[in-house]
Protein backbone atom coordinates (compact mmCIF):
# COMPACT_ATOMS: atom_id res chain seq x y z
CA UNK A 1 0.00 0.00 0.00
CA UNK A 2 1.18 3.44 -0.45
CA UNK A 3 3.31 5.57 2.32
CA UNK A 4 -0.01 7.86 2.08
CA UNK A 5 -2.80 5.48 2.98
CA UNK A 6 -0.73 4.13 5.55
CA UNK A 7 0.18 7.59 6.94
CA UNK A 8 -4.25 7.91 7.30
CA UNK A 9 -4.03 5.22 10.47
CA UNK A 10 -0.86 6.75 11.87
CA UNK A 11 -2.90 10.16 12.25
CA UNK A 12 -5.70 8.36 13.25
CA UNK A 13 -3.63 6.99 16.05
CA UNK A 14 -1.84 10.70 16.93
CA UNK A 15 -5.64 11.88 17.05
CA UNK A 16 -6.89 9.71 19.21
CA UNK A 17 -3.42 9.93 21.84
CA UNK A 18 -4.42 13.83 22.04
CA UNK A 19 -7.99 13.70 22.86
CA UNK A 20 -7.29 11.32 25.51
CA UNK A 21 -4.49 13.55 26.80
CA UNK A 22 -6.84 16.48 26.50
CA UNK A 23 -9.60 14.28 28.02
CA UNK A 24 -9.83 10.73 29.30
CA UNK A 25 -14.09 10.52 28.61
CA UNK A 26 -14.12 11.85 24.89
CA UNK A 27 -14.41 9.04 23.27
CA UNK A 28 -17.05 7.61 25.88
CA UNK A 29 -19.21 10.89 25.60
CA UNK A 30 -18.83 11.10 21.88
CA UNK A 31 -20.42 7.73 21.36
CA UNK A 32 -23.05 8.33 24.16
CA UNK A 33 -25.12 10.22 21.43
CA UNK A 34 -25.33 13.19 19.70
CA UNK A 35 -27.38 16.57 19.66
CA UNK A 36 -26.36 18.74 16.64
CA UNK A 37 -28.03 22.05 16.56
CA UNK A 38 -26.92 22.28 12.86
CA UNK A 39 -27.09 20.51 9.22
CA UNK A 40 -25.02 21.40 6.90
CA UNK A 41 -25.66 20.27 3.42
CA UNK A 42 -22.55 21.17 1.36
CA UNK A 43 -20.60 20.10 -1.80
CA UNK A 44 -18.16 16.99 -2.03
CA UNK A 45 -15.39 19.13 -3.20
CA UNK A 46 -12.01 18.05 -1.03
CA UNK A 47 -11.35 21.42 -0.49
CA UNK A 48 -14.51 22.70 1.77
CA UNK A 49 -14.86 20.32 5.11
CA UNK A 50 -17.86 21.38 7.20
CA UNK A 51 -16.21 21.16 10.44
CA UNK A 52 -13.02 22.55 9.88
CA UNK A 53 -14.49 25.57 8.07
CA UNK A 54 -17.06 25.94 10.28
CA UNK A 55 -14.65 25.35 13.78
CA UNK A 56 -16.99 22.88 15.17
CA UNK A 57 -16.54 19.96 16.98
CA UNK A 58 -17.41 16.30 16.67
CA UNK A 59 -20.95 16.20 16.93
CA UNK A 60 -21.99 19.53 16.45
CA UNK A 61 -22.82 19.14 12.77
CA UNK A 62 -24.91 16.64 11.38
CA UNK A 63 -23.34 16.80 7.49
CA UNK A 64 -24.29 15.82 3.78
CA UNK A 65 -22.31 16.86 1.04
CA UNK A 66 -22.73 15.76 -2.75
CA UNK A 67 -21.89 17.42 -6.19
CA UNK A 68 -22.24 21.02 -6.19
CA UNK A 69 -24.66 20.95 -2.87
CA UNK A 70 -27.68 19.57 -4.49
CA UNK A 71 -31.44 19.58 -2.74
CA UNK A 72 -33.06 17.09 -5.06
CA UNK A 73 -36.03 15.87 -3.77
CA UNK A 74 -36.14 12.38 -6.17
CA UNK A 75 -32.58 12.08 -4.39
CA UNK A 76 -33.36 9.43 -1.42
CA UNK A 77 -29.81 10.20 0.56
CA UNK A 78 -29.66 13.82 1.13
CA UNK A 79 -33.99 14.26 1.10
CA UNK A 80 -33.34 11.18 4.20
CA UNK A 81 -30.93 12.89 6.27
CA UNK A 82 -33.14 16.07 6.12
CA UNK A 83 -35.65 14.16 7.28
CA UNK A 84 -33.54 12.42 10.19
CA UNK A 85 -31.75 15.90 10.91
CA UNK A 86 -34.90 17.40 11.32
CA UNK A 87 -37.71 15.44 12.77
CA UNK A 88 -35.34 12.93 14.88
CA UNK A 89 -32.40 15.03 15.52
CA UNK A 90 -34.11 18.10 16.13
CA UNK A 91 -31.75 20.84 14.10
CA UNK A 92 -32.68 24.14 14.61
CA UNK A 93 -30.32 25.52 11.95
CA UNK A 94 -30.24 23.72 8.32
CA UNK A 95 -27.19 25.31 6.12
CA UNK A 96 -26.87 25.43 2.57
CA UNK A 97 -23.36 25.67 1.67
CA UNK A 98 -21.85 25.86 -1.65
CA UNK A 99 -18.23 27.32 -2.74
CA UNK A 100 -16.50 29.85 -5.03
CA UNK A 101 -14.96 27.75 -8.04
CA UNK A 102 -17.17 24.70 -7.79
CA UNK A 103 -16.32 22.46 -10.11
CA UNK A 104 -19.94 21.35 -10.48
CA UNK A 105 -21.19 24.36 -11.33
CA UNK A 106 -18.82 25.15 -13.73
CA UNK A 107 -19.16 21.85 -15.66
CA UNK A 108 -23.11 22.48 -15.26
CA UNK A 109 -22.30 25.25 -17.91
CA UNK A 110 -19.77 22.94 -20.03
CA UNK A 111 -21.73 22.31 -23.39
CA UNK A 112 -20.24 18.75 -23.16
CA UNK A 113 -21.95 15.32 -22.64
CA UNK A 114 -20.96 13.81 -18.82
CA UNK A 115 -22.56 10.77 -18.72
CA UNK A 116 -24.31 10.00 -15.66
CA UNK A 117 -23.57 13.38 -14.56
CA UNK A 118 -25.87 14.72 -16.76
CA UNK A 119 -29.57 14.61 -14.90
CA UNK A 120 -27.17 15.58 -12.07
CA UNK A 121 -25.88 18.58 -13.42
CA UNK A 122 -29.03 19.37 -14.93
CA UNK A 123 -29.95 20.51 -11.69
CA UNK A 124 -27.83 23.30 -11.74
CA UNK A 125 -28.27 23.98 -15.58
CA UNK A 126 -32.05 24.65 -14.45
CA UNK A 127 -30.78 27.35 -11.57
CA UNK A 128 -29.26 29.17 -14.66
CA UNK A 129 -32.04 28.96 -16.91
CA UNK A 130 -34.35 30.46 -14.07
CA UNK A 131 -31.84 33.33 -13.84
CA UNK A 132 -30.06 33.57 -17.02
CA UNK A 133 -31.20 37.21 -18.10
CA UNK A 134 -29.03 38.52 -14.20
CA UNK A 135 -26.35 35.76 -15.49
CA UNK A 136 -26.02 36.74 -19.18
CA UNK A 137 -26.05 40.73 -18.48
CA UNK A 138 -22.57 39.80 -16.37
CA UNK A 139 -19.78 39.91 -18.96
CA UNK A 140 -16.56 38.65 -16.77
CA UNK A 141 -16.39 35.02 -16.89
CA UNK A 142 -15.63 34.49 -13.74
CA UNK A 143 -18.15 36.85 -11.87
CA UNK A 144 -20.82 34.88 -13.86
CA UNK A 145 -19.66 31.48 -12.24
CA UNK A 146 -19.65 33.11 -8.55
CA UNK A 147 -22.93 34.62 -9.24
CA UNK A 148 -24.11 31.26 -10.48
CA UNK A 149 -22.37 29.21 -7.39
CA UNK A 150 -24.52 31.66 -4.98
CA UNK A 151 -27.98 31.13 -6.64
CA UNK A 152 -27.33 27.70 -6.91
CA UNK A 153 -27.36 28.03 -3.14
CA UNK A 154 -30.12 30.16 -3.02
CA UNK A 155 -32.51 27.50 -5.14
CA UNK A 156 -31.17 24.43 -2.73
CA UNK A 157 -32.07 26.39 -0.01
CA UNK A 158 -35.63 26.90 -1.70
CA UNK A 159 -35.93 22.91 -2.42
CA UNK A 160 -35.15 22.45 1.40
CA UNK A 161 -37.59 24.69 2.48
CA UNK A 162 -40.08 22.47 0.19
CA UNK A 163 -40.00 19.75 2.17
CA UNK A 164 -42.82 18.78 4.27
CA UNK A 165 -41.02 17.84 7.18
CA UNK A 166 -39.31 21.36 7.30
CA UNK A 167 -42.82 23.30 6.79
CA UNK A 168 -44.03 21.04 9.69
CA UNK A 169 -41.94 21.47 12.76
CA UNK A 170 -41.32 25.47 11.47
CA UNK A 171 -45.15 26.04 12.18
CA UNK A 172 -45.11 24.36 15.76
CA UNK A 173 -41.80 25.27 17.09
CA UNK A 174 -40.12 27.75 14.63
CA UNK A 175 -37.47 25.49 14.00
CA UNK A 176 -35.84 24.79 11.80
CA UNK A 177 -34.38 27.71 9.93
CA UNK A 178 -32.44 27.25 6.74
CA UNK A 179 -29.47 29.56 5.56
CA UNK A 180 -27.27 29.59 2.22
CA UNK A 181 -23.55 30.33 2.23
CA UNK A 182 -20.74 30.35 0.35
CA UNK A 183 -17.30 29.60 1.43
CA UNK A 184 -14.51 31.55 -0.63
CA UNK A 185 -11.59 29.40 -1.22
CA UNK A 186 -9.50 32.19 -2.20
CA UNK A 187 -9.77 34.31 1.86
CA UNK A 188 -11.31 31.06 3.79
CA UNK A 189 -14.51 33.36 4.45
CA UNK A 190 -17.58 32.21 5.06
CA UNK A 191 -19.97 34.31 3.56
CA UNK A 192 -23.53 34.76 4.91
CA UNK A 193 -26.33 34.90 1.98
CA UNK A 194 -28.67 36.09 4.27
CA UNK A 195 -31.76 34.05 2.29
CA UNK A 196 -35.07 35.76 3.45
CA UNK A 197 -36.22 32.47 5.11
CA UNK A 198 -39.89 33.46 6.63
CA UNK A 199 -40.46 35.24 3.47
CA UNK A 200 -39.24 32.26 0.81
CA UNK A 201 -41.94 30.29 3.06
CA UNK A 202 -44.28 32.77 2.67
CA UNK A 203 -43.75 33.29 -1.12
CA UNK A 204 -43.74 29.94 -1.93
CA UNK A 205 -46.74 28.88 0.41
CA UNK A 206 -49.52 28.77 -1.76
CA UNK A 207 -48.19 25.73 -4.41
CA UNK A 208 -45.81 24.21 -1.75
CA UNK A 209 -47.97 23.89 1.42
CA UNK A 210 -47.89 20.77 2.21
CA UNK A 211 -49.52 20.72 5.71
CA UNK A 212 -53.26 22.27 4.99
CA UNK A 213 -52.53 24.10 7.97
CA UNK A 214 -53.33 27.65 8.99
CA UNK A 215 -49.73 28.85 9.27
CA UNK A 216 -48.61 30.37 12.70
CA UNK A 217 -46.02 32.74 10.79
CA UNK A 218 -49.54 34.37 9.05
CA UNK A 219 -50.07 36.55 12.30
CA UNK A 220 -46.71 37.56 12.64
Amino acid sequence: MSNSYEQIFENNRKWVESKISQDQDFFTNLAATQTPEYLYIGCSDSRATAEELMGAKPGEVFVTRNIANVVNTLDMSSTSVIQYAVEHLKVKHIIVCGHYNCGGVKAAMTPQDLGLLNPWLRNIRDVYRIHQAELDSIEDEHKRYDRLVELNVQEQCINVIKMACVQERYITENFPIVHGWVFDLRTGKLIDLEIDFENILKDIQKIYDLTNSDWMMRNK
